[in-house]
């Protein structure tokens, strides 16, 4: 099953046939079923198990909360090569997602950040704005910040944030002296930090030509909430990258596959694009059901990726559909949607009943 997990990452999606896509995923989930315990009562409490699923699509989707609630492993965690944690707000309970398989993570990592960030395939200068993986072993995006240096980077690539601080006076520096392109790789809340030191020096950059910049995540109160438009504007003004050369990542901590809005230096619409592993559905928040062609939904993604954890993950992301994607409409705010509430409910009796 790990072989054929391989040859859809490294596959192009169009020439994946959806008849494969549906053999893995379904072989997935009987391995899922049988050795993690908790989806597997989670499965049988929305009266699902292998022999009664035929599609993909009727993979039962576990809330993305659940990853705080319990363990969601088909393998002892102890065991695993690494353990990641949300970077939720502070005080609120993190999430935590098991990888036993670096490797794989590697292969689904680098399939479809080169494509998206240096569609040249040629090495780059990073400027990145996160913690090394040393430093912050636990962070899932540091993690892929050091796959894709090692893939991508230059020599001279680096981190510039160490002990919960990022760097400004040394960022700037480097980044005035530049005659080769740069990509900046980081978090938005990071970019807002250094856009508004670089505000109150009144002291913009001109990047070269061909610089780019990838950013991700949203604020979780750690900076002051830019709208996106805004956040293009800044970027143009302040570093001179037009908003073609930028990106928008989204992923999270409970998924190994990422997804990209937009190719570096290329002027198309912007859609979230998934990888050849992945398929994403939009999901009515009161009732689970589809929504109706070109209706917002809940996002629910089955990453194949996910060998040792669940891969059917249904989040607190509105998206709509769009051409050969989707695009985000925010976060559910406040309390969680109806639908997750009810499938929380049957995780949280499962889990009362073993007490």
């Amino acid at each position: 099953m790990r072989d054929k997990i391989v040859a859809l990452i490294r596959a192009r999606k169009e020439a994946v046939p959806e008849k494969d896509f549906n053999e893995i995923a379904l072989l997935l989930f009987r391995y899922q079923f049988d050795r993690n315990p908790r989806y597997r009562q989670f499965c049988l409490s929305m009266d699902k198990d292998p022999a009664a699923v035929q599609f993909w699509e009727e993979i039962p989707p576990l809330p993305v909360m659940a990853f705080k609630l319990t363990e969601i492993s088909c393998r002892p965690m102890e065991k695993a090569a690494r353990v990641f944690r949300s970077s939720g707000t502070t005080g609120r309970e993190k999430s935590r997602h098991a990888l036993f398989d670096l490797d794989l993570a590697r292969e689904a990592i680098l399939a479809h950040f080169g494509p998206h960030l240096v569609p040249e395939g040629k090495r780059i200068r990073m400027a990145i704005l996160t913690p090394s993986p040393e430093e912050a072993p636990d962070a899932s995006f540091s993690h892929m910040m050091g796959v894709v240096r090692d893939a991508f980077g230059a020599d001279e690539s680096r981190y510039y944030i160490e002990k919960s601080r990022l760097d400004t006076e040394r960022l700037a520096a480097d980044l005035s002296n530049l005659r080769e392109p740069v990509a900046l790789l980081g978090t938005s809340f990071s970019f807002v930090h250094f856009l508004d030191f670089l505000q109150a020096r009144a002291a913009p950059l001109s990047l070269p030509e061909g610089s780019r910049l990838m950013d991700t995540g949203g604020f979780k109160g750690k900076s002051r909430e830019i709208p996106r438009e805004e956040l293009y504007r800044l970027y143009e003004k302040y570093l001179g990258l037009p908003p073609e050369n930028c990106v928008n990542e989204y992923g999270m901590a409970e998924l190994t596959s990422q997804f990209y809005d937009a190719v570096a230096g290329r002027k198309n619409p912007r859609v979230y694009l998934a990888p050849p592993q992945v398929r994403s559905r939009l999901l009515d928040p009161e009732t689970l059901q589809p929504v109706r062609k070109g209706g917002a939904g809940l996002l629910a993604h089955y990453d194949l990726a996910n060998i040792d954890s669940v891969m059917a993950i249904l989040t607190e992301d509105l998206g709509r559909e769009a051409e050969g994607g989707f695009v985000l409409l925010g976060r559910v705010s406040g309390a969680a949607p109806k639908g997750c509430s009810i499938t929380l409910d049957e995780l949280l009796q499962v889990e009362a009943r073993k007490k």
